[in-house]
């Protein structure tokens, strides 16, 4: 061995002191569980004195033990930090305050108040008033993150190739109806994996799971409505404990990640929908619980010198995201959610509000959004922005940069509008079949940047959509003035249920083939949990209280409307069975008639070019095959396997409130393949749709009429061989 390598090798062997620790546990924040007891860390600029509050049980009124921190031992720079021996894994506790009171300069510490850690990794129990009339706060828990994955990991599968599921965990399974053994839980979810397995949905967007406060009680309204939705977040690392089945405290983490565990043996990946935007603290007038009593001036967007509270949310208060405290604690939440919880991806709520500085200003390149881009821990997941606020920023295509999909409103809203038979709509329509490359085609985007949904947790179900002109909102109890005026929404002749068959038939129509388009379009289909079955929320808009059958998940429906969940689950296998619908990159175009097969072409209802200035609400989309060559070039950009045969597509959308006769498109080189019906909304189930594209052969030398608004899909293998002289029509 050369002497440079031995003498390597002895350094590598030497044994050299590590120089003293000057401090103990400081970080991480939170909890922090060691052999011989618990530190705590919190952070606070402002305090001038701190306390950990122990408790023995969730709904003590009063703590068994106040631990106070000294500031000349337990203080280092702006972080308190005590170790607490004795205590294990279960230990409830708060965190208490003393500091300023002087809300005009937007210091608003109150040396009385509870306070959750804002690194809590599980909270115990309700809010509460105690008997003095200060609101107690559910109690933090300490937690052991052990657990046997069993070998999981992340599934890593493309954007491009998935088909997402959006899901309300407690209103999935809490229906008498769903017949789980744990309704409206975690455990529920799992109980329900073959049917989502059975549908084939490839991940589960589920709504807010960190911890919110689902009722806060005050002395001036004792009995508010509930927060169903979860959109009021008090604990950002901690699982919601109302989904939990198990009565002692923290089981909701032990309980999340076997659900995860489960959904990834069965291929499903899990997207939180995260809402770093506010708290349920609220404004001026709202309880002081966390945020609030540690460091109200850091952790949120303040105005009028600190007396007010910047509403960029519709929520009374502004997450203030871009200060290196707050930047911090999103980053590590959203690393903790990753590795401790093998979270797949994040949908941003209100991800706008990340792009505004302290001034609630918009940044070109906002601090906390390129930290997320950024962050290698998280290079394997999939992010997504609500590319809006609800004081108008609206980033829809232009949102931070080529990591982050979209949720495309603009898709939701043209695919409505084409549906419903407004005027001059067929181009919009053209365009979100593509990709939506106006959004996404200029800055090196591509079409899976785009989430395509027709409908969310907010807003009308796809059945209401269909049955509903006007919201009603009544139930919510403000005389049915929140929620969206403008749904794009059609009843057809009668508002809500009716026993006219020419409505209904009409209606499941228009249920048909909003659901062909979303599922046969490039990009990205988001489905609302239930759309399948045609869940119903009674025309209400805006169902973010009703924790009941409003909102629950009807599991009578999947027979009621068996027809239609035949008929989405049979769209999702060829989508995920064909590649051609899930491209990489945007389509080139080209004319058919120079003997070449284009990646994309549209025709008028004659068989020709298409006029885009037509008023008629009709077109025919045809979506080439691309080569294996070109679907691996393809590949190298986006992560996730190729799977399924490319098949080419053609799509007729007739979108008029009469029948119209389609003479299919003229170019030889399309009629000559050998096409099949798929999918034909104008006809009665079973006939609505072919398992795999397997219908009858179509002969194109007969026109094929379609009734009002219905949608016709075809399919063509390239290598098969080629169409028979004669062929069936529309009405076969």
């Amino acid at each position: 061995m050369p002497p440079r390598k031995k003498a390597a090798a002895k350094r590598i062997h030497a044994k050299k002191p590590l120089p003293p620790l000057q401090f103990g546990h400081t970080l991480p924040y939170g909890a922090v569980l060691h052999d011989k007891g618990v530190q705590f860390v919190v952070y606070s600029r402002s305090a001038t004195a701190m306390r950990v509050l122990l408790y023995d049980a969730a709904d003590d009124s009063e703590p068994a033990e106040v631990i106070a921190l000294d500031p000349a031992k337990d203080r280092w720079g702006d972080i308190w930090s005590v170790f607490v021996p004795g205590l294990g894994p279960g230990q409830l506790y708060h965190f208490q305050a003393d500091g300023p009171f002087d809300p005009e300069r937007g210091q608003r510490f109150d040396g009385t108040a509870r306070l959750i850690d804002p690194y809590a990794r599980a909270l115990a129990g309700d809010f509460s008033l105690g008997p003095d009339g200060i609101l107690q706060p559910p109690k933090c828990v300490v937690i052991d993150d052990a657990f046997d994955w069993q070998g999981d990991r992340h599934l890593r599968r493309g954007l491009a190739d998935t088909v997402i599921y959006e899901l309300h965990v407690r209103g999935f399974t809490q229906s008498p109806t769903s017949g789980v053994d744990h309704p409206g839980t975690y455990r529920g979810v799992i109980e329900k994996i073959p049917y989502l397995k059975s549908l084939g949905v490839t991940a589960v967007e589920l709504m807010p799971v960190h911890e919110f406060a689902a009722h806060i009680p005050s002395a001036q309204f004792p009995s508010e409505r509930r927060n169903y939705w979860g959109y009021d977040p008090v604990a950002f690392f901690a699982p919601h404990r109302g989904y939990g089945s198990g009565s002692e405290p923290g089981c909701q983490v032990r309980e999340f990640k076997e659900m995860v565990r489960a959904l990834h043996a069965a291929g499903i990946e899990v997207i939180l929908d995260v809402v770093f935007n506010h708290t349920a603290e609220g404004n001026h007038l709202g309880p002081t619980f966390s945020f609030k009593g540690l460091e109200n001036r850091v952790y949120y967007m303040l105005g009028d010198g600190g007396s007010t509270y910047r509403n960029y949310t519709g929520c009374g208060n502004t997450i203030n995201g871009n200060h290196p405290i707050v930047r911090e604690l999103i980053f590590l939440c959203l690393r903790h959610w990753v590795h401790n919880y093998h979270i797949d991806g994040f949908r941003f709520d209100l991800a706008s509000v990340l792009s505004r500085d302290r001034n609630g200003d918009i940044l070109p390149n906002p601090p906390i959004v390129e930290l997320i881009t950024e962050d290698p821990l998280l290079a394997d997941t999939k992010i997504i922005a609500e590319a809006w606020d609800a004081a108008g920023a609206y980033q829809v295509g232009s949102f931070a940069s080529l990591r982050w999909a979209e949720w495309n409103g603009r898709y939701r809203d043209d695919v409505r509008r084409y549906w419903r038979g407004d005027f001059a709509q067929t181009g919009h329509l053209a365009t979100r079949l593509a990709g939506s490359s106006d959004l996404y085609g200029d800055d090196g985007r591509q079409p899976y940047h785009s989430i395509n949904f027709v409908t969310s947790h907010d807003g009308f179900t796809l059945n209401d959509l269909v049955s509903y002109r006007e919201k009603h909102n009544e139930a919510n109890g403000e005389g049915n003035r929140d929620g969206d005026d403008n749904s794009f929404a059609e009843n057809y002749g009668v508002e809500g249920p009716t026993r006219r068959p020419d409505i209904n038939s009409l209606r499941s129509r228009q249920v048909r083939n909003m659901a062909a388009t979303l599922l046969l379009s490039q990009g990205v289909p988001m489905l609302v949990a239930g759309d399948e079955c045609r869940r119903t929320q009674q025309g209400n808009n805006n169902a973010w209280c009703q924790d009941n059958a409003v909102s629950w998940f009807d599991w009578s429906l999947l027979e009621t409307h068996s027809d239609v969940v035949r008929f989405v689950r049979e769209l999702i296998r060829f989508r995920l069975g064909n590649p051609t619908l899930r491209r990489r990159s945007f389509l080139a175009g080209g004319a058919a008639a120079s003997g070449t097969l284009p990646d994309v072409e549209w025709f008028s209802p004659e068989g020709a070019h298409i006029d885009w200035y037509a008023a008629d609400g009709s077109l025919c989309c045809f979506f080439g095959a691309p080569s294996r060559h070109k679907l691996e070039n393809e590949d190298d950009l986006a992560a996730g396997g190729l799977a399924g045969t490319p098949r080419h597509v053609l799509i007729i959308a007739h979108a008029g409130s009469l029948p119209r006769v389609f003479t299919l498109p003229q170019p030889p080189v399309i009629r000559a393949l050998p096409w099949r019906l798929f999918v034909h909304t104008g006809q009665p189930a079973p006939g609505d749709i072919h398992p795999d594209g397997r219908g009858p052969m179509i002969d194109f030398a007969v026109p094929l009429e379609l009734p009002e608004r219905s949608l016709i899909c075809l399919v063509a293998d390239p290598h098969a061989p080629k169409v028979p002289a004669s062929g069936v029509s529309s009405d076969a």
